[in-house]
């Protein structure tokens, strides 16, 4: 590798031809920093003190023996975006001296600055030009270059910053911005081939992360090592259409690529650690024989994102559940929906099974934030899930990792639903219009969409309750209100919002518009009601949960086929053991235990025991707790490490690499029902710990 500092122009003047790979990412420079470097040669043009002005390094290969005859070409590994500025300025700069030829620089005509610095004279092909883009960059520069007219489908970064810089040069200052120009100073970095390693370099110089996407530096360091042949075929049969199914949402393309990481590893990488951790998956064992076989691979899952994510499915059955998907923002599910697309396609399950699993994943999500569940275990739950799934029971292994999940992985059953639904705030919940529009759409062909309505509180929000509707609520009114107001029961649709306003509910009824004449399912069980009161937000909140768990349904399995699923020791502890199994449980030692078992219970609705053959478990997610019954004191193994746990009174045991009974590394006795207290602040404590890292 040479590197020295060199002036701009003098790297282009002579015979040679800078090309831009193409896996380059195309011209991208603003119109702010084009405005920002014109500033800076202006000011420097105008400035005698000012010698020189650095502006970046041009890193490029040295070329290869070539005929006299041909035009050295110069393949450019960073700088490009410099480059094209100052050609665009360059040529700005040589149409205005051509259309005032009563104007010159220095006796320099335009016609000598183009041929000195932004063409190859002679030359009738590409070589002609001394820069040559990638893709529509290429035309586009070409064709201001040679004053043709532009295509429709132009580079507009290119035409918009040359137009730019010609709107910028007038008479006053096109001498300045010569001299400017002439004081611009970059570190010439001349690499070798088979000698120097131009990935190293590229990422050395792109270190910051700044300058280019995660997915900008996957593609090169793709495409990079491949010869020029290879480096075309590649991204044109893959990359460049890739690129493309995104569209505008280009910016989508790197968390495409984190979540295909999470399908391939079963693990999350940080955003702006994709590069990295692409670079490691790539030379990895599970990696791929070829770098063709790699990029085909990010090709094909890319079509099944951009349908997922972007709305592009087309077919309309499979579109209407992943819509579903899109409205409740369960971007965490990609990663296992990439992975099920994928046998989808393959014919490993047919279409009704991929859109039941679609579904049971929005059904899953949905029931979890109607009960308040942390949605912070989700990423890990979808990352690993697809592990669980078995080829030859593909639709019930789904099922049964969803039915299995237990603590805050949980898929709520019918029961916590249906009570959580009923008394949760829907009003002021995110999916409110998402929830009434497919409890009214249940099975109904003409379907409404919940915008063209407005949501109406049949008991009314105003803070003045007439006299009528405290008589319509009973003595106990302001309960009432206070607890329904905004809940399932008193919730619905309707286009006659104004006119319901705060009426009474007989007048919300029989007014022409009201509950009595709508068409919809959700005002069915209004004008049931003769009267509105708690009797009757209650009875309609049951029945539009009983319609709910039917809309979100919960995966079911007997019993015997649900077993094929579980660990097989899971299985037979679960039938085996009870409490009776444990030969120091009794007496005193019972009532101490149970006292414990009691308060640790109470800690969440999640916890649950499992009685094991050698110790009793308390989990949320996993074992946070372990007790193991002794003669004279309950030994509790706590699943934190030794150094995490508070505990002033020095009762704790550091126990880790002794090989006890249960999980953890620490250890601590219960002996009476005095340390009772001070014991569950340690057992809390290996609580809270595992439920903030689910």
């Amino acid at each position: 590798m040479e590197a020295t500092q060199a002036q701009l122009l003098s790297l282009l003047d002579g015979k040679k031809q800078f090309t831009i790979p193409i896996y380059q990412r195309t011209y991208s420079w603003h119109l702010k920093q084009c405005q920002q470097l014109f500033l800076d040669i202006e000011r420097i043009g105008n400035d005698e003190s000012e010698l020189s002005h650095f502006i970046g390094s041009i890193v490029y290969f040295k070329p290869g023996t070539s005929p006299v005859t041909s035009v050295p070409e110069l393949l450019v590994i960073d700088g490009q975006q410099r480059l094209t500025t100052v050609s665009l300025l360059l040529l700005a700069l040589t149409h205005f001296l051509k259309e005032h030829p009563d104007f010159t620089l220095e006796d320099e005509t335009w016609e000598e600055i183009q041929e000195t610095y932004l063409i190859n004279k002679h030359r009738k092909d590409d070589s002609r030009f001394k820069l040559l883009l990638t893709r529509k960059d290429k035309t586009t520069y070409t064709n201001l270059v040679d004053e043709m007219e532009m295509t429709s489908s132009h580079s507009k970064k290119v035409l918009e910053n040359y137009n730019f810089f010609k709107g910028k040069i007038h008479k006053e200052n096109a001498l300045a911005v010569y001299h400017g120009i002439k004081k611009l100073i970059i570190v010439d970095v001349i690499l070798e081939r088979d000698k120097d390693n131009p990935q190293l370099i590229f990422e050395s110089l792109n270190s910051t992360g700044l300058d280019l996407s995660q997915a900008d530096l996957i593609r090169n360091y793709i495409l990079m090592g491949q010869p020029m042949d290879k480096q075309n075929d590649l991204y044109e049969r893959y990359w460049f259409p890739m690129e493309q199914s995104f569209g505008e949402n280009i910016g989508s393309l790197a968390w495409f690529i984190r979540d295909y990481l999470t399908m391939k590893e079963a693990s999350i990488p940080r955003i702006d650690q994709v590069y990295e951790v692409y670079k490691k998956f790539l030379g990895s064992k599970n990696g791929f024989k070829s770098v063709e076989e790699a990029v085909k691979s990010l090709h094909r899952y890319a079509k099944y994102y951009v349908r997922i994510a972007l709305l592009k499915e087309e077919d309309p059955a499979i579109a209407k559940k992943l819509k579903e998907i899109t409205k409740l923002k369960i971007d965490t599910s990609y990663p296992f929906l990439l992975a099920v697309y994928g046998d989808f396609e393959d014919e490993q399950i047919n279409k009704e099974e991929f859109i039941e699993i679609i579904g049971m994943v929005s059904n899953y999500v949905f029931r979890r934030a109607i009960c308040g569940i942390p949605t912070n275990s989700l990423n890990k739950t979808f990352a690993t899930l697809y592990k669980r799934i078995k080829r030859e029971t593909y639709l019930e292994s789904v099922k049964a990792a969803f039915i299995l999940m237990d603590g805050y992985r949980r898929f709520p059953s019918d029961t916590e639903f249906s009570k959580e639904l009923q008394i949760k705030d829907v009003y002021n919940f995110r999916s409110r219009n998402y929830l009434l529009e497919s409890l009214e759409n249940h099975n109904r062909k003409e379907l409404v969409n919940a915008e063209n309505y407005t949501i109406e509180h049949i008991l009314p929000q105003n803070q003045n309750v007439s006299i009528q509707w405290q008589n319509e609520l009973g003595e106990d009114w302001e309960r009432t209100k206070a607890k329904y107001l905004h809940s399932l029961g008193n919730l619905s649709l309707t286009g006659y919002n104004s006119e319901l306003s705060d009426r009474p509910f007989s007048d919300k009824k029989t007014i022409p518009g009201g509950f009595d004449t709508s068409p919809l399912f959700l005002n069915e069980s209004v004008r049931a009601e003769a009267k509105w009161n708690e009797e009757a937000i209650l009875r309609r909140a049951s029945k539009l949960a009983d319609r709910a768990c039917l809309v979100w349904k919960e995966p079911t399995l007997s019993e015997d086929k649900l077993n094929l699923y579980k660990e097989p020791e899971e299985v037979k502890e679960h039938s085996v053991y009870s409490i009776e199994h444990y030969d120091h449980l009794q007496g005193e030692m019972l009532d101490l235990y149970r006292q414990l078992e009691k308060r640790i219970l109470n800690l969440d609705a999640t916890v649950r025991g499992e009685f094991k053959k050698l110790y009793i478990a308390f989990k949320a997610q996993t074992n946070f707790v372990d007790i193991v019954p002794q003669k004279k004191r309950l030994r509790l193994s706590l699943n934190t490490q030794f150094d995490k746990i508070k505990d002033p009174k020095g009762f704790c045991k550091d126990v880790s690499g002794l090989g006890r009974w249960g999980n953890g590394d620490v250890e601590v006795g219960l002996e009476n029902l005095s340390q009772l207290d001070y014991i569950m602040d340690l057992i809390e404590q290996a609580f809270e710990e595992q439920v903030e890292s689910v």
